[in-house]
C-alpha cells in the first residue's frame, strides 16, 4: 500500500467500543492507517484524526457515541485540520443521521467499509465534506488488510464475519450481515506471521465462530481449524469466542480435548435456562441440549473453565421462568458469568414484543443471579488454591502494583491470578509476555492469588518485543495465496474467497 504523501506527518488515535470484534477491527484500522503514512498520537497529546469504533449492542450506545462527539468538537475547533471518523455497527445503523446530529464529522464508515478509511479521509480533506459509505454486504473476507496489534504475546485472528442467526434480541446480523468464512489457509498464514514474531496465543473470532465452514459446506471445518492451528509449532495457546450452542458439535469437544495448544476454556452464552424464553429468543436449542453439552465438555477436559452469557428480564419472563435460569446456573457451575439486565435495542424484533418487564424486576433478579454466580464462582475458585498453575503474564493485568509488588497473568484455563513477581533465582525481572509457574494461594469471586515464590520464569520473544515497545503486524494476506500448512481436507474446493 502506498504512503499517502497528505498523510505524512499526521497523527491519529482510535477509539474502540463494544466487543473483541470491534478491538480487531480497530487493529485493522490502526494498520491502515500506519500503512497509509499516519503514526499514532504520542498518550496526552491531541491526534489529527479521530476515529470512534463503535457498537450498537451496549446500552446507551447512541448517547455515548454523540456525547462523545460533543465534547470532540471544540478539540476539533480549536485544531484546523483535524478529522474525526465513525465506524462500527452504530455507523452501519445511523448512516447519514451521524452526520445531520454532529455536522463536524468528517467521515462515517459501515462495517463492510473499514479498508476505505484511508481514501475517505483523504477525500473529505480534498472535498471539504463528510463522506459516507455504507456497504450492504461483503463480497468477499477482508483478508488483504494490514494490522497494527495492541499485544506483543497475544492476538485476535477473525476466522468469520456477520452471523445467519436470527436472535430476537439481537441487532448484529442486520449490521455486519450474513456470515462469511474466510479461507484456511489465510488464517493459518496470519496466525504463523503472528507465531514468527513472537506471539505466543491467538484467539480465534468470529460472531458465531463454530459455524465456521457453512459458507463452503464443511461442517467439520471449525473442528479441523483447531487441529492445524494447534500444528503450528510455537504457538502455546489457543481460544476462540464466541460458539452457540446450536451449532455445537462433538468433534470440537474432541479437538479441543487432543490439541494440546487448545485452552480448556469455553465461553458458551446460555442468555435463558428457560424452554419458553430461549423458544421466544429464537435461540434453536433448549436447557436439556445445553446442560448435555456441558456434561460432554467436562467428560472431555475434567479441568475445563466455562463460562457464559445471561440475560435477565426478556418480555415475558415469568418467575418460574427465571427459577429455571437459576436451576441451569446451579448445574452447570460456571467459572464466570456475564450477566445482563435486559434492555430495548431498536431494530430488533423483541423490542417490539409485549410484556416488557418492569426496570425494578430485572434489577431484582439480576441481584439474585449475580448473588448466586458469585457463590458459585467462589467456590470454584477455592478448588483451585494448591494447584500449580501456568501463567502468561498479561500488560495492563501484568503491571506491577506499587504497594503489593503483584503482577498479574492468565492461566490456560483463563482465570486472572496476581502473583508475588519474585522469581526464586530466575533469570531477570518478569516481563508481560513471558511464562511463569507459581502456586494459587488464595481466591476471590473473580481472581486468584498467589503469593509465594515463583516455581520457574521463562522469559520469550514476547516478552522482549514488550519490553522493547514493538508489536507485531500483520501486513494482510493476499487472497489466491497458497495454502500453506493446510492439510487437504481442511482446503475446500474453490475456497470461500
Amino acid at each position: 500500500m502506498r504512503t499517502d504523501l497528505q498523510a505524512a506527518g499526521r497523527t491519529y488515535r482510535v477509539r474502540t467500543y463494544g466487543c473483541q470484534m470491534n478491538v480487531h477491527d480497530s487493529e485493522r484500522l490502526s494498520g491502515l492507517l500506519e500503512a497509509a503514512g499516519y503514526t499514532a498520537a504520542p498518550e496526552g497529546a491531541d491526534a489529527d484524526v479521530v476515529v470512534l469504533n463503535t457498537c450498537a449492542v451496549r446500552e446507551n450506545a447512541d448517547n455515548r457515541l454523540y456525547g462523545n462527539l460533543g465534547h470532540l468538537r471544540p478539540v476539533k475547533d480549536a485544531h484546523p485540520g483535524m478529522q474525526i471518523a465513525v465506524g462500527g455497527c452504530l455507523a452501519q445503523k445511523d448512516r447519514g443521521e451521524i452526520v445531520r446530529r454532529a455536522p463536524w464529522v468528517d467521515v462515517v464508515f459501515g462495517t463492510h467499509n473499514v479498508g476505505s478509511l484511508p481514501a475517505l479521509l483523504e477525500r473529505a480533506r480534498h472535498n471539504a465534506e463528510a463522506q459516507v459509505e455504507i456497504a450492504e454486504a461483503l463480497e468477499v473476507f477482508p483478508s488483504t488488510l494490514p494490522a497494527k496489534r495492541d499485544s506483543a504475546y497475544s492476538g485476535w485472528v477473525s476466522i468469520s464475519v456477520g452471523c445467519n442467526n436470527t436472535c430476537t434480541f439481537c441487532i448484529v446480523p442486520a449490521l455486519r450481515g450474513r456470515e462469511k468464512d474466510r479461507r484456511p489457509g489465510e488464517i493459518l498464514a496470519e496466525v504463523q506471521a503472528l507465531v514468527d514474531q513472537g506471539v505466543l496465543e491467538v484467539t480465534l473470532l468470529g460472531q458465531n465462530v463454530n459455524a465456521y465452514g457453512v459458507e463452503f459446506r464443511d461442517r467439520g471445518a471449525f473442528a479441523d481449524l483447531l487441529r492445524a492451528t494447534g500444528r503450528i509449532d510455537g504457538l502455546e495457546r489457543i481460544r476462540f469466542t464466541s460458539p452457540h450452542p446450536r451449532e455445537f458439535t462433538d468433534d470440537v469437544i474432541e479437538a479441543m480435548a487432543e490439541t494440546p495448544a487448545v485452552c480448556h476454556q469455553l465461553h458458551m452464552p446460555l442468555q435463558s435456562g428457560s424452554d419458553d424464553v430461549l423458544r421466544r429468543m429464537r435461540r434453536g436449542y433448549r436447557q436439556d441440549r445445553y446442560l448435555g453439552i456441558i456434561d460432554r465438555v467436562r467428560a472431555a477436559m475434567p479441568d475445563a473453565a466455562i463460562t457464559t452469557d445471561v440475560i435477565v428480564g426478556f418480555p415475558g419472563e415469568t418467575e418460574a421462568d427465571f427459577e429455571q435460569t437459576l436451576e441451569v446456573v446451579r448445574q452447570a457451575r460456571f467459572a464466570s458469568a456475564f450477566t445482563f439486565q435486559y434492555s430495548k435495542r431498536p431494530g430488533t424484533p423483541a423490542a417490539e414484543m409485549a410484556e416488557q418487564l418492569p426496570k425494578e424486576v430485572v434489577q431484582e433478579r439480576y441481584l439474585r443471579l449475580t448473588a448466586l454466580q458469585d457463590e458459585i464462582s467462589l467456590a470454584a475458585n477455592r478448588a483451585q488454591v494448591g494447584r500449580t498453575v501456568e501463567l502468561l503474564v498479561a500488560a495492563g493485568e501484568g503491571s506491577k502494583d506499587a504497594r503489593t509488588g503483584r503482577m498479574s497473568g492468565r492461566a490456560r484455563d483463563g482465570r486472572l491470578v496476581h502473583f508475588t513477581a519474585t522469581d526464586g533465582g530466575a533469570d531477570g525481572d518478569v516481563r508481560p509476555g513471558d511464562v511463569v509457574e507459581t502456586v494459587v494461594t488464595r481466591a476471590a469471586p473473580h481472581h486468584l492469588v498467589a503469593d509465594g515464590p515463583l516455581l520457574s520464569h521463562r522469559r520469550t520473544r514476547a516478552g522482549d518485543a514488550h519490553e522493547a515497545g514493538t508489536r507485531p503486524t500483520t501486513p494482510g494476506v493476499l487472497l489466491g495465496m497458497p495454502q500453506v500448512g493446510v492439510p487437504a481436507p481442511l482446503a475446500p474446493a474453490g475456497g470461500c474467497g
